[in-house]
């Protein structure tokens, strides 16, 4: 019969094992999804690429004129860094499908909501934050006025975070199609409405000189929001496309 001592010490470990195996798993999703990205570099470049060609085509195709281009700035670069967020969507899940580690994701003891946040993290490090921190660049080509810039890079770090959480959610349920790009699109696009609404207006609001804390806080909340709820429904997603 086992010491008292003994005892206690099985059942600390026992204590303690869910919580160390839990974060050891997301780390190592983390540090797994990274690499791999990092290791494929066009994929990464496809969106920076994108959202700049698109900035440099607008003042050539609509205007030079510095007026009209502060007046649009706000909402023509909000919609190209959503096109651009949404163009990586789609081979978020897509080669985990391929190679079968997806499903086994599915079968780890680890909850997979969190390490489904874990994989959306990379996207996001890799894919929102390079554009939050470019759009400031190509604001100067816009005409847009100096002061907006910090607004401009902050508004789209927390919009990207929430165009990432929604977005996997479509990436989840289409990752079992074969052409399921245009699907996950109308999927995701009427979910990034309110995020691109605030998001514009907090740089509007910057540039006219009005509040924009009412327009941040809006986009922080409806990252909580993202962050409570979407894990949940893209481990959901995911079962429905592996398993039916």
């Amino acid at each position: 019969m086992p010491s008292s001592h003994a005892t206690t010490g099985i059942t600390d470990m026992s204590m303690h094992a869910p919580s160390g195996g839990l974060m050891v798993a997301v780390s190592a999703t983390f540090k797994r999804d990274l690499t791999l990205l990092l290791r494929r570099r066009g994929e990464v470049l496809n969106p920076l690429v994108f959202f700049a060609l698109v900035i440099t085509l607008f003042p050539i195709g609509i205007s030079p004129d510095p007026q009209l281009l502060a007046e649009i700035a706000p909402g023509l670069l909000w919609v190209a860094a959503l096109l651009a967020a949404l163009l990586s969507l789609d081979s978020l899940f897509r080669s985990d499908y391929d190679d079968g580690s997806l499903e086994q994701l599915l079968l780890a003891p680890q909850p997979l909501a969190a390490l489904s946040l874990a994989k959306v993290a990379v996207h996001w490090l890799l894919t929102g934050l390079p554009l939050a921190l470019m759009a400031p660049i190509l604001g100067i080509m816009l005409a847009l006025p100096a002061g907006s810039y910090l607004i401009l890079a902050l508004s789209l770090a927390l919009g990207t975070a929430s165009l990432s959480l929604i977005g996997a959610i479509g990436a989840a349920l289409t990752v079992g199609l074969a052409r399921g790009g245009v699907l996950l699109s109308l999927l995701v696009l009427p979910l990034y409405i309110p995020v691109l609404i605030f998001g514009a207006g907090a740089v509007q609001a910057a540039i006219l000189g009005d509040g924009i804390a009412a327009h941040i806080a809006i986009l922080g909340a409806l990252l909580a929001i993202s962050l409570m709820l979407a894990p949940w429904a893209i481990a959901a997603s995911l079962r429905i496309s592996i398993n039916g």
